[in-house]
């Protein structure tokens, strides 16, 4: 029987035939599990979700452009931990707040500029930042978690809006605002150009550089701003909170649809991605799956990701070159 075309454009689209994987996945879940369908496990999936959410938007972006950032889960713990000691010294909220994200955007700066202008391998200079900033992060608190953060910031995290609690609701609103400007921004557009071929782009007059360097201050941004809200949540800003989380952003970004090639992503497909991520990590434990396979079952899910997104093998490549 030959598939409608209609329908055969529709599951070649990433988004969709993800969104197909994870109805299938919640009803199964359903089934499988009586504590699965319900309000309260939902809000759980969705508030789970929040910190690699955030992060996992960032990513994407980076993505396409062709970069790769290792250091994300540092600056999360970076964002709560020096908006935590702001806060303790009696800096108003706000500007606590603005000075924590300028401090993150400046991580993402010195990535961009090692990257863009020295040429340092992303992969090389952001993993040697993930260990500075971790280090920083230490080094600032004295090692020790920063507690005690007042109610009128705690309540950025806690507070609830349409039955929703305000990470939710952000990373919700986050999600629609980037995905509109990545589809109608001009500039933004320009992360594609760069990503899918940097030597067209730059002929064509699109500034590489800056491309590059803002969308490491961008990932970096959003990275800070997911260690606020998880710090608010908590009332609590956690010096180890982040650590191992750049493996399942890039497992997320990539699941939705990212390519580490670059030129290839989208925000909904990052969205979806991360809640692809956040159901699958719910169901395990719901099923009573021991955490050592979680993580197996993780690894093994962006390794199929991968494989999805297009890999193919040597010989298939020799022969098509052929």
């Amino acid at each position: 029987m030959k598939m409608p075309p209609l329908l055969k454009r529709t599951l070649a689209q990433r988004e969709a035939t993800l969104t197909l994987v994870i109805l299938v996945m919640v009803v199964s879940m359903t089934f499988a599990s009586p504590y699965f369908a319900s309000w309260l496990n939902a809000e759980s999936i969705l508030l789970g979700m929040t910190v690699e959410g955030m992060i996992t938007i960032g990513m994407v972006i980076l993505l396409v452009s062709g970069g790769l950032d290792l250091s994300v889960g540092s600056t999360v713990a970076l964002g709560g931990v020096a908006t935590g000691l702001l806060l303790t010294a009696g800096v108003p909220v706000p500007l606590a707040i603005g000075l924590g994200l300028s401090v993150c955007a400046m991580v993402g700066l010195v990535n961009g500029v090692l990257i863009a202008f020295f040429d340092i391998n992303p992969f090389i200079g952001t993993l040697g930042m993930l260990l500075v900033v971790r280090g920083i992060v230490l080094i600032i608190s004295g090692g020790q978690s920063v507690l005690n953060l007042p109610e009128s910031f705690t309540a950025i995290g806690q507070s609830k809006l349409f039955g929703l609690q305000f990470p939710i609701i952000f990373l919700l609103v986050l999600t629609l605002v980037w995905d509109v400007v990545m589809r109608n921004s001009r500039f933004m557009r320009q992360s594609y150009y760069v990503g899918a071929n940097e030597k067209a782009a730059r002929v064509n007059g699109i500034n590489v550089e800056l491309v590059k360097v803002l969308n490491y201050v961008i990932i970096s941004v959003l990275a800070g701003a997911a260690g606020i809200f998880f710090a608010a949540r908590l009332g609590t800003a956690a010096v180890t909170v982040g650590t191992g989380i750049e493996m399942k952003v890039i497992t997320a970004a990539i699941i939705g649809g990212a390519s580490l090639s670059g030129g290839t992503g989208t925000i909904i497909g990052a969205f979806l991605g991360a809640l692809f991520m956040g159901i699958l990590s719910n169901s395990l434990n719901l099923l009573g799956i021991d955490i050592y396979w979680q993580n197996f079952i993780t690894g093994v899910t962006l390794i199929l990701a991968i494989l999805a997104g297009g890999a193919r093998p040597n010989w298939l490549r020799r022969k098509a070159a052929a």
